[in-house]
Order: C-alpha cells, then sequence, then structure tokens
C-alpha cells in the first residue's frame, strides 16, 4: 500500500506543477509535458516513448516539461548541499552554523548574480558585434585560400610517426599545448580553470545535469531554427533555491542554449572549409595544428585569442544562437566557432546535435559531450532505428577503387622514394587492399546475380587482406592524414594539368575506403555486407555495409543517461522500439504514452475502402495481386468521385514509384465505354482538379510550388479554385517533412499497404537476424521449448517487417491535419485497413477517428460520409 501512497503523491504533485507553458495548455498537451516529466524525475534509466501528433505542440511541450524539470532539479540540488552543510556541522554551535549557511547562500548567489550580469552584458552588446563585423579584423578569403607552402613536401609528404601526435577520441585532438591550456583557462571540461578565469574576472558558474536534444532534421539549419524559435516563448524560473530567489527577486533565468555540429559547418578558415567534405576537412584541420606546420590556423584558441575566446563564450550562452548564428560570431570576432564553443559547454543547460553526432561514441568524445547522467531528448524519433543504421552504413564502389588505385600510383611516383619504413609499409598495405578488393568485385561482375550477401572472408581473401591487421592500418590511415595527403596533392596536380577542367576531388575515394574498412572491423551478427552490381555503358559494383540491429549501438546512449526520451508525432507502432532499442530493460523502465489530437472529433473523417460495392471485388493491393488492371481501373474511378466532393487539396499515396508508373499508365489509356465519347481516367481527374504527380528524383520544391499555386492562387488562398490532386509515394520526398495543412490537404489517401521489399537482400538478411536472434533470446536457459521458440521468432520478424510499413503509412497521414483549427479526411484504400492487427497500428487518434462500418459500405458509403463530413465543415465555417 505504501508504494501506491507514493504513486498518489506523485500524481497530485504532477497536477498542481507550473510547467511554464506560454500559452494555456491542451489537455493533451499537460499530459503529456507530466509524462516526460515524470520520466525525467524518475531517472536511473528511465526510457521514455511518447507519441504526440504533429499540431498538438510536441516541440514546445518537451521544451516546458524538460526545462521545468531542470531549473526545479537544480534548485533542489542546491538546497541540499546547503542541508548537506547543516548536517556536517551538526556539532558545532548554532552561531557557527548560522555563518557558515550564510557564506554558503551568498557565495552561490554571487556567482549566480555575476553569471547573469555577463551574460546580460553580452545580450546587450549582440547588436554592436553584429556591426562590428563590418569593422573588425575580416577573414581574407582570397589571401587564405592561397597556398602559403612553398614546399610541397612539408605538405603532402608523410610525417615520421614518431613525430606524429596520437589521441583521436580527445576532444581537443590535434591542438597545440597552448591552444589546450587556453580553453581550459577559459572553461573546458567542468570549468577546471576556475582560479585562472578569475583572474581574469570571468567567474563561471558550472551548469550540471545538461539536456542533449538531437532530431532527425537538425542537420537542416531551418528545422534548428524552429527549436529556437519556440525556446524563446516560454519564461522559466530562477535556478536558485525558492527562498534565494524571492530575497533576490530573481523571477526569472534565461536558457542557455549550446548547438553542437562539425568542422563542416562551423569552420571560418577558407583553406579548411573549402574542400567540402567532411573527412578532408577534419584531416586538414588537424594538420593545420601540428608542431610542423607550415603555417598553423590563425583562428584557433590561443593567448592573443583569449577575449575574443570569453567573448565568444559569453555570446552564444547569452543569445539562444542556431548553427549559423555560431559561425557568424566566429567570424565576427575571428576565433574558431568549432573549438571556442567547447568553452560554453560547461555552462550550457541544453546542448542541441544532429543524430550522427549524437549516435556516434566516437563522435560524442571528440565534441568532448558526457552523457553519463545527463538527459538525452530525440524528437522526431520515428526515425530513429534508420539512423543508427545510416551513421554506422558504409559502401565502396568499383570505379572508387580503380579511382583510389590511380590517386595512390600518383603520389608514390612522386613520393615513394622518400617514404621509410612504417610510411613505407603502409601505403603497400593500402595498395593491397585496393587490389584484393577490386579482384573481388571485378570476379563478381560476372556473375548472373544482380545482388546479394557477400561472406567477409571471401572478400578478405583475395591478395592477403586477411593478413593485415585492419585495426592498426586504419589508426594508421586517420593518424597520418593519409587520405587526405594523396587526395589534395592528387588534385594539386590535376589543377596544374588542366586549371579549368580538374576537380577539387569532389568524391573523397580514399575517405570513403577508410569508411568501408571501419565496418569491416566492426563485423558481427549485427552487421552483414551487400553486393550489387549495375549493367550497361556505367556497368558498377558497390559493396555496401549494413547494420541490421542498432541494439548493441545505441545500448551505450540508454546505459549512460539519467533518462532518454524518444518523442514524435507518430511513433506508433511502439514494439519496434521496446524490442530492438531496449530489448533487456525491464518493463517498469519503460514509459510509452500516445496522445490524443487537439482537433475535435469533428474535424476528423477516417474510412476504409474495401471495395467500390458490396459483393464485388476487394482492394488488395498485394505484390501478387496490384497489377490487376481491373482492380486500378476501379481505383481511378473512386478517386475521381472522390474529388468531385473534396474540396481543395487531395493527396493520393501509392506504395511505390515503380506501381504508381503502372497505375499512370493503365489510367492515361482510353477507357472502353458504352458512349462515343470515352475519356481515359487521367481526363476525368484532370476535369476534376489540376493534377500533379511526385517523380523519382524530381524536384519535390516545384511540384509543391506549383500544387500550392493551383490551390490557393496567386491571391495567398482567398480565391475559390477547383482544387488540385497531387500523386505521391508513401517514403517518399512529400510523405515526410512537407505539410499539407489547411486546404492543401483536405484530403489524405493511402493505397495499399507499402511492405518493404522482403525478396532484397537487405530485408532477406534483417529477418534472418530478427528470427535467429529471436530465437536465441528464448531458449537460453531452457526456459522454453525449440517449437514455440520458433514460432514465437517468426512472429517476431513478421512483425518488425509489419511495422516498417506501417510507420510509412502513419508518417503520410499525419502530413493532414497540423492545428487545432484544420480538419481533414483520411481514406484508406485496401481491404487489409480492416483487420484488427493492422488498425492497432495505427495511431491513437486515426484509431478513433474511424468511422464504423465503411469495411461493407463500398464507395457509395464514402460518398456519403465525405459529403455530409464537408458540408458540415462548410458550415461550421460561415
Amino acid at each position: 500500500m505504501a508504494s501506491e501512497r507514493d504513486v498518489d503523491n506523485v500524481s497530485r504533485h504532477l497536477e498542481k506543477l507550473d510547467f511554464h507553458h506560454p500559452f494555456t495548455p491542451y489537455e493533451v498537451q499537460e499530459q503529456f509535458m507530466r509524462t516526460v516529466y515524470d520520466v525525467l524525475e524518475t531517472g536511473n534509466g528511465q526510457v521514455g516513448i511518447l507519441e504526440s501528433p504533429t499540431g498538438t505542440g510536441k516541440s514546445l511541450s518537451l521544451i516546458c516539461a524538460s526545462l521545468t524539470w531542470l531549473r526545479n532539479h537544480k534548485s533542489s540540488r542546491h538546497e541540499a548541499a546547503l542541508q548537506e552543510t547543516t548536517k556536517a556541522s551538526k556539532d558545532e554551535p548554532s552561531w557557527v552554523v548560522e555563518q557558515l549557511l550564510r557564506q554558503k547562500r551568498e557565495e552561490l548567489v554571487r556567482r549566480w548574480e555575476d553569471r547573469e550580469k555577463r551574460l546580460e552584458a553580452a545580450r546587450l552588446t549582440e547588436k554592436a558585434l553584429e556591426d562590428r563585423v563590418r569593422k573588425r579584423r575580416r577573414v581574407d578569403e582570397n589571401a587564405a585560400s592561397r597556398r602559403t607552402v612553398d614546399d610541397e613536401e612539408a605538405e603532402w609528404l608523410l610525417d615520421d610517426p614518431d613525430d606524429r601526435g596520437g589521441g583521436s577520441q580527445d576532444p581537443l585532438s590535434g591542438l597545440s599545448k597552448e591552444s589546450r591550456e587556453i580553453l581550459t583557462k577559459v572553461g573546458l571540461g567542468g570549468w577546471k580553470g576556475r582560479d585562472a578565469a578569475a583572474d581574469e574576472g570571468e567567474e563561471p558558474l558550472e551548469e550540471g545535469i545538461k539536456v542533449r536534444a538531437s532530431t532527425w532534421s537538425h542537420v537542416k539549419v531551418k528545422v534548428l531554427s524552429q527549436f529556437i524559435a519556440e525556446l524563446r516563448r516560454p519564461t522559466f524560473p530562477s535556478s536558485l533555491p525558492t527562498s534565494m530567489a524571492q530575497e533576490r527577486k530573481s523571477k526569472s533565468e534565461a536558457v542557455k542554449l549550446l548547438p553542437l555540429s562539425s568542422r563542416q559547418k562551423l569552420c571560418i578558415n577558407p583553406s579548411v572549409s573549402r574542400l567540402g567534405s567532411v573527412q578532408a576537412i577534419n584531416d586538414r584541420c588537424a594538420e593545420l595544428q601540428q608542431p610542423k606546420s607550415g603555417k598553423k590556423c590563425q583562428f584557433v584558441p590561443r593567448d592573443e585569442l583569449l577575449s575574443q575566446t570569453n567573448e565568444f563564450r559569453d555570446t552564444s550562452l547569452a543569445s539562444l544562437p542556431d548553427i549559423e548564428d555560431l559561425h557568424q560570431l566566429g567570424r565576427s570576432l575571428a576565433v574558431c566557432p568549432y573549438y571556442a564553443s567547447r568553452t560554453a559547454l560547461p555552462g550550457a543547460e541544453i546542448i542541441t546535435l544532429p543524430y550522427p553526432l549524437l549516435l556516434q561514441k566516437s563522435a560524442r568524445d571528440a565534441l568532448g559531450i558526457k552523457l553519463e547522467g545527463n538527459i538525452v531528448i530525440i524528437d522526431e524519433a520515428h526515425n530513429i532505428m534508420d539512423a543508427v543504421a545510416s551513421v554506422h552504413a558504409a559502401d565502396i564502389r568499383l570505379t572508387d577503387l580503380t579511382r583510389a588505385k590511380g590517386m595512390l600510383g600518383v603520389y608514390v611516383r612522386r613520393f615513394g622514394k622518400k617514404l621509410k619504413g612504417v610510411n613505407r609499409v603502409n601505403v603497400g598495405r593500402v595498395g593491397r587492399v585496393i587490389a584484393g578488393l577490386s579482384e573481388w568485385m571485378e570476379a563478381a561482375m560476372k556473375v548472373k546475380q544482380e545482388h546479394g550477401i557477400v561472406d567477409p572472408n571471401d572478400l578478405t581473401r583475395h591478395k592477403g587482406i586477411d593478413q593485415i591487421n585492419m585495426f592498426e592500418l586504419i589508426q594508421y590511415i586517420q593518424e597520418s592524414k593519409l587520405a587526405f595527403k594523396i587526395e589534395s596533392y592528387v588534385a594539386h596536380v590535376e589543377s596544374e594539368n588542366d586549371p579549368k577542367g580538374a576537380s577539387k576531388s569532389a568524391t573523397p575515394v580514399l575517405h570513403t575506403l577508410v569508411s568501408f574498412l571501419a565496418a569491416l572491423t566492426n563485423l558481427s551478427s549485427e552487421g552483414r555486407i551487400f553486393y550489387e552490381k549495375t549493367t550497361g555503358p556505367a556497368a558498377d559494383m558497390k559493396l555496401s555495409y549494413l547494420l541490421l540491429s542498432p541494439t548493441h549501438a545505441f545500448s551505450s546512449i540508454a546505459s549512460s543517461a539519467r533518462a532518454v526520451v524518444l518523442a514524435g508525432g507518430t511513433m506508433s507502432p511502439f514494439d519496434d522500439y521496446t524490442n530492438h532499442l531496449f530489448p533487456s530493460l525491464p518493463f517498469p523502465k519503460i514509459t510509452t504514452l500516445s496522445c490524443g489530437h487537439v482537433i475535435p472529433p469533428e474535424n476528423l473523417c477516417v474510412w476504409t475502402l474495401a471495395s467500390t460495392r458490396p459483393g464485388a471485388p476487394e482492394f488488395e493491393f498485394s505484390f501478387q495481386k496490384r497489377g490487376d488492371r481491373g482492380m486500378i481501373t476501379q481505383l481511378g474511378m473512386a478517386i475521381v468521385n472522390a474529388c468531385s466532393i473534396v474540396p481543395d487539396g487531395v493527396v493520393v499515396f501509392f506504395p511505390s514509384y515503380g506501381y504508381l508508373d503502372e497505375v499512370v499508365k493503365v489510367w492515361q489509356q482510353q477507357q472502353p465505354s458504352q458512349g462515343q465519347n470515352s475519356q481515359s481516367i487521367w481526363s476525368r481527374l484532370e476535369a476534376r482538379k489540376a493534377l500533379f504527380r511526385e517523380e523519382k528524383g524530381g524536384s519535390s520544391d516545384q511540384v509543391l510550388g506549383e500544387y500550392t499555386q493551383a490551390i490557393l492562387g496567386g491571391d495567398g488562398g482567398t480565391s475559390k479554385t477547383k482544387g488540385a490532386l497531387l500523386l505521391s509515394v508513401v517514403g517518399g520526398k512529400m510523405s515526410e517533412g512537407i505539410n499539407f495543412s489547411d486546404r492543401l490537404g483536405r484530403c489524405v489517401m493511402v493505397v495499399g499497404l507499402p511492405y518493404p521489399n522482403i525478396a532484397s537482400p537487405d530485408w532477406k538478411a534483417k529477418i534472418e537476424y530478427i528470427e535467429s536472434a529471436t530465437y536465441t533470446q528464448l531458449t537460453d536457459g531452457g526456459t522454453m521449448g525449440k517449437e514455440e521458440a520458433r514460432g514465437k521468432a517468426k512472429q517476431a520478424s513478421r512483425d518488425f517487417y509489419e511495422n516498417a510499413c506501417m510507420r510509412a503509412v502513419n508518417q503520410s497521414i499525419g502530413r493532414a491535419i497540423r492545428h487545432r483549427g484544420d480538419y481533414a479526411a483520411i481514406v484508406l484504400i485496401d481491404r487489409r485497413f480492416g483487420s484488427e492487427r493492422i488498425r492497432s497500428k495505427l495511431p491513437g487518434w486515426i484509431q478513433g477517428g474511424m468511422r464504423p462500418g465503411g469495411q461493407e459500405k463500398g464507395l457509395g458509403g464514402l460518398m456519403g460520409a465525405l459529403g455530409s463530413f464537408f458540408r458540415g465543415r462548410k458550415a461550421a465555417e460561415g
């Protein structure tokens, strides 16, 4: 009974909690924020998997819940520290304890006020800093981009291994001793340089627990800017204990945000940033920090830039910047934003970073990011498993290897006689690896199969690759900057031979090779190598490494953080996250939530169309049946009829580009008719709506712009048009990240269930892996019989396959309703959408909007439901 009372107390506490939401939150927002707060408060490795439909203010709710918890936690922590002081001094006279407590309070308040005043001053001078961009010493792009090293050998010749600095895991990798001391002095690494900072009149206050926020799309500046715009809306209380905050009248405290990114996004040295590829930029940056570098980067923090580095730290923490802001700030201060941003890490409360930097331990180490005891929030997390696989993927083409062989030859002809010892041996090993992989791929080009799985032992048998210590070779390539030196030298030679036509090594083939070799060293039961070949004039062969399971790769995050929150608009179905991201996590440590929508029930109409009429052949767009011309014709007629009722925009999602092409071909053909004026379905659609189609590889922006223009007209949406119909693809560019709000998406139709191609080598391998891993897990310890375990293992693989399909469907459906006043009809065209198993994998708000009886009533029932729905919405709008 005690535990029940505890739960009740927590529930009552959360009910009364003020989340500092800038608006009056909806009930679903309150529910969402309470759940996030509870997950963070419970801590100890707690995981929250939360679904809140797009348009319900999910991002703002995440911000309010997490920062409210963070400020409350810090306030409680400060109060607890004072309590500990009292306990530790219990044997002292009361006046001594009082004096000690007063000193502790005054010290805490003084440091807090000093920091807030310094950040406020930084905010006030921010505009002056922008003006200073035009007056201060600027980056001389033309001068910096010219080569400053006269001796080619100093730039491209491999250094003696004994003179190289290692430590690629060091967050300050490659920096000189002087630069390291400067960064420590202004606060890197937990403000260990506090005494030195105090001498400069800069006494920082380190934040404790931090929120690490990541989003699949944060690589796009626009999305991060939207997040920051939401972050500016609420006002949060001071992190001081409540009594002290009231005494000082400190009612609020600004949020300290730091967006982290790669050198590619932040580098302000033109001679480095112009290289383009991430690997080349990283290598050149590290090269410029070496003691023997002909000319070190002038922007790396050093004694002469101490004040600028301090100013960068304070301004970044004071201004809620995005990546572009940090870049511009670094340019205006002439200090490297990639390294200078490290000084702001200890003082930041929220740190944003894109998926690739969060999901790779090596990337986190390079940035100095520690997850232990901190909060990890992943927004738009529906793609998290694909993101893990993408981060660890690697591929190499035969044409890449041919190019790499030629580049290596050019380099050896120039510098071969100067290579000694370890350098000579390892350059030879790189040549053997290139030759061995090329030999295997050339032989595979002659086999009939166009794709398949590769045995890694067979792959490395050629030219004795299996006798090479691949770990040591990769480490050598990374530390020697071999790939960068060879590619930059070859680019130099090509530019001299053909200044106009020379490419600047746009394809970093040697860096690509290193990534693939690293994947070879990571091979385990969770990974596979595949081959795929193309024939014709551009015949080629590609080897790809695919991570089959995200479990191991994600485990370092789940096991380190205080709490992990996965949030998205369409997270359903939830099973995959619990089974494949956190399979060993006890059930009580996982909290799931699927919120309803903020729209009223009358703003949503969901219908399952199983056939055109009772007794007619049913719609089933399975791979075996979807080529039926009669069914395709009936589908076209159903859409023609719907377009006669639905106003404005209609979006239809098909399972694949190939099937969309097949359907359009049938629709464009003349249809048999009893009358003389026979019309194709395509012509009938064009008569009702302006018709647009998403093309594979085409410009989605152009299609979307024309579609929008056809619906809204040239007056921003007040004109009346016949509307438009957009034929799109589930999983295509239109199915994710694009909003069909209001008139742009009054009806969304999904044709069939877009199951992945189960005959493809990668999906075969995934299914086999899940079956094998599940079977092993169930039979370990002998708790389950083999036959029962085998059946459950097969069901687990089927569920994973079906869940991948339904996540794609749910993403497409979510494109329509974007805010509380929006309304739309959703039509699911396939009899299988009527099964309980499939319906259970739809988001809760879609299930709640499902109109009963649609499965049996056919097209007539759909037309009646659509007519009634849109008449009601028109009447409500007045």
